[in-house]
């Protein structure tokens, strides 16, 4: 039996309606997991009626998705323009942690979800757009670490490895870190970083 067609409200008058549910839906989540925060927890955070979300999203799982698809998308380009000013390697992978690490402060109720909800993705075309963006992010990761033992400032290592690690540090600060307790994100970034760097020079270097 097809379920019955969901009423949909008007849509919210306010600045950007659907980056607003994204939002509030990311905090609730972050907070009280997924299971743990209804659509009317959405709808009352927003300042709408349930209807009205159904406007912009058919269900409660794809306001999740849609988080997770707009997080990793911002924080691709947002490392992507950090990386892209000249240097060599070693300059490109502090930006590149650094500026990963400061997405991730800006973002930190956006970034809790994704974290925790990329697995268990269920709509063909946002994980299909999700992989993408992951294996772009990985891929210029790499090419980082590449350049460098092409250039001789890094020393020879499994590219795959070290790209691993330097992701895993960054994103375990997830566990631990709170926005505006102590210093930014960045900072730990950057001793995350000088901790790499130690590994991956070359002796001359």
């Amino acid at each position: 039996m097809n379920e019955p067609a969901r009423r949909q409200g008007r849509p919210p008058k306010m600045e950007n309606p659907r980056g607003r549910i994204l939002d509030e839906a990311a905090e609730l989540f972050a907070k009280n997991g997924y299971e743990g925060t209804s659509l009317s927890d959405v709808a009352v955070a927003v300042g709408v009626t349930k209807a009205a979300i159904f406007h912009y999203f058919p269900n409660k799982k794809e306001i999740y998705e849609a988080i997770i698809v707009r997080t990793l998308q911002g924080l691709v380009e947002t490392v992507t323009l950090a990386v892209e000013v000249d240097g060599d390697a070693e300059a490109r992978l502090v930006r590149f942690m650094m500026a990963h690490a400061d997405y991730f402060e800006q973002h930190y109720y956006g970034f809790m979800t994704m974290l925790v909800g990329y697995g268990g993705m269920e709509n063909i075309t946002l994980i299909e757009e999700a992989r993408k963006l992951r294996d772009g992010y990985e891929s210029l990761l790499r090419s980082i670490v590449t350049t460098g033992m092409k250039s001789g400032c890094f020393r020879q290592v499994d590219v795959h490895v070290a790209s691993r690690a330097v992701l895993s540090l960054l994103n375990w600060m997830v566990r631990w870190y709170k926005p505006g307790h102590g210093s930014p994100a960045s900072a730990f970034a950057k001793e995350y970083c000088d901790l790499m760097l130690g590994g991956l020079r070359t002796r001359q270097a």
